[in-house]
């Protein structure tokens, strides 16, 4: 059967200081935390042929468009900020690589690193998909040595004209906190993650609501938007209720940043545990 969640966006090679290298990106983090929660989910992405599909992403569906290289990050951290190199970027991804019988997905999450993603790609969805961006890749730049700094996303009232959900976090939106009501009068949703502090929901005409986040002691912050995208939109699909979906998705990324790595995102019987503690 097809993906019930599908993820659009490149599977990265973040490398770190010693060497070492570890699975990342939007479509990695979200696609766990989709399927750990019960979906059937595929992800469509580019890497190069020598890049692996690891065990992390067992039961999950690839489809991956062939390119000489694979999406590279290097990150620095100091004092709690990170500082990003784009190292190589894998080739673009446009509508023509969605299998067809992905096309009616409940769920479809766009999650750009490198501005990989074509701007028609919510156009391709049918009406009755639920279609959500996490727009990082469309907000930054990176100069001729590779360091990443935030842009204004200038092709957003082309993309969001097609979807239903908006989520970013501050650090996208880098200098440009102005844009934050532009996208709220372009998308019916948005959502901006806010750390410790939970998110807040924000929709034309109404005060924005402040869900607070779950009190955690915090391992590894490690896709930790990407794993609250992914549960807030299965819930917000699932009842329709935004304030829910949000405390939904904060219970799931709590659980998911108290441990290192992906491969401990938690279930949906371990998150409605999470739930259940604080009623």
């Amino acid at each position: 059967m097809p993906p019930d969640f599908i993820v659009i966006g490149h599977l990265t090679r973040d490398e770190h200081p010693d060497g070492s290298y570890t699975l990342g990106g939007a479509a990695t983090f979200a696609s766990i935390a989709a399927r750990n929660l019960g979906y059937r989910v595929g992800i469509v992405t580019s890497a190069a042929d020598n890049f692996p599909e690891p065990e992390l992403l067992r039961d999950i569906e690839i489809v991956r468009v062939p390119s000489t290289t694979t999406t590279t990050f290097r990150n620095l951290y100091q004092r709690g900020h990170r500082t990003q190199y784009v190292r190589d970027i894998a080739a673009p991804l446009t509508p023509d690589v969605v299998p067809l019988e992905w096309r009616d997905a409940k769920i479809a999450l766009l999650g750009p690193l490198v501005g990989e993603i074509d701007a028609a790609m919510p156009n391709i969805f049918s009406p009755a998909t639920l279609i959500a961006v996490s727009p990082q890749g469309w907000m930054r730049k990176w100069d001729e040595s590779g360091r990443v700094r935030a842009q204004a996303w200038l092709e957003a009232p082309t993309i969001l004209a097609r979807t239903n959900v908006l989520i970013l976090s501050e650090e996208d939106l880098g200098g440009f906190t102005e844009r934050l009501s532009l996208y709220v009068a372009l998308a019916p949703l948005v959502i901006l993650t806010l750390g410790e502090h939970g998110c807040a929901i924000y929709r034309k005409h109404e005060r924005p609501l402040e869900i607070p986040a779950f009190p955690t002691q915090v391992v590894d912050l490690t896709g930790a938007g990407d794993t609250f995208a992914a549960a807030f939109l299965i819930h917000y699909r699932e009842t329709n209720d935004v304030a829910q979906a949000a405390r939904f998705a904060n219970a799931t990324a709590s659980l998911a940043i108290s441990s290192h790595g992906a491969e401990n995102m938690p279930t949906r019987t371990q998150v409605e545990a999470r739930l259940r503690q604080t009623n």
